[in-house]
């Protein structure tokens, strides 16, 4: 699998803190990668590093095979878009008066493009008006547009829904998608609405006091956290056997617990065991979350 993002060990201590403690974690191309973690969990500080705004206090990371180290480490990240925190935006002039300012900075001669991407984000009717009158989402698909001058190939987005009202929740969604699927750009996202990243993310990395706890991919995840029903039983050997004769898929997670990946009743399934021999002793339904997940894995409380 080709990467545009490893991490190896990425530290970034302050006096009396750790914002990152040796995270490592590993982006695919062509990813929607959710960063997920608590306030404080380091999310934005690991942006930030990748980005060059900081520098990291130990460890080191890859950039399209660019190591940190490596002189060309600045050719690699002219390849990065990011909005970080918030968008960085001249409220007094227009999309395409702001478009145009990122342009001259990034020195690039020509407004070539610059309609195009005012389009692809839904704001190339947006005339003279000024950014101050724009709405929360329309700043920020404009900053999205800032961040997509010069055709980046990885997309940093932190928390772009954030304070968002629904409609502006679902126009970002579509843009991210759009992005990904269409222009094939590699975008990493951290959000604490962990439900709308569900709805957007190839791959996850959980995140907790500075390190990267686990790593999985969207499919992983959804096997894992499936609608199921966990049971006790009192025969793992005579519920094995009938869970092959009905044909049903399950797990057994010890000789008395199981988890069973199918729609059965209680009472059909306690008769089916009870032909074999195996007692029933209790049965609990799941359909574990994104959320419920991350509790399960970090330990509960705040999971911004």
């Amino acid at each position: 699998m080709e990467y545009v993002l490893r991490t190896n060990e990425l530290s970034k201590h302050y006096r009396k803190s750790k914002a990152l403690n040796g995270a490592t974690l590993s982006v695919p191309k062509g990813a929607i990668y959710g960063l997920v973690g608590r306030n404080g969990a380091g999310k934005t500080t690991l942006m930030r590093v990748v980005c060059g705004l900081q520098l990291p206090s130990s460890g080191s990371y890859e950039l399209f095979g660019t190591d940190s180290k490596d002189r060309n480490i600045k050719k690699s990240r002219r390849r990065i878009g990011a909005i970080i925190e918030k968008p960085a935006l001249y409220p007094d002039l227009s999309a395409k008066k702001n478009m145009q300012m990122q342009y001259s900075l990034m020195g690039m001669p020509s407004d070539d493009g610059i309609d195009e991407l005012l389009s692809l984000v839904g704001l190339s009717d947006t005339g003279n008006k000024k950014a101050r009158s724009f709405s929360l989402g329309m700043r920020q698909r404009l900053g999205i547009a800032i961040a997509l001058a010069g055709g980046p190939d990885l997309l940093f987005l932190d928390e772009p829904v954030n304070g968002l009202d629904p409609q502006g929740i679902v126009e970002i969604r579509e843009l991210i998608l759009k992005l990904n699927r269409e222009k094939g750009v590699t975008i990493v996202i951290s959000s604490h609405i962990l439900s709308e990243l569900s709805l957007l993310a190839t791959h996850y990395g959980f995140m907790d006091k500075g390190r990267i706890v686990r790593e999985i991919s969207a499919e992983e995840l959804e096997q894992q956290a499936r609608k199921s029903m966990t049971v006790k039983i009192s025969d793992g050997k005579a519920f094995a056997r009938t869970m092959d004769k009905l044909g049903v898929e399950y797990e057994l997670t010890s000789d008395t617990e199981a988890r069973i990946f199918a729609s059965l009743s209680v009472g059909k399934l306690a008769a089916e065991l009870s032909a074999e021999g195996c007692e029933l002793i209790s049965a609990n339904e799941a359909d574990e979350s994104l959320e419920s997940y991350f509790i399960d894995l970090v330990g509960g409380g705040d999971n911004a």
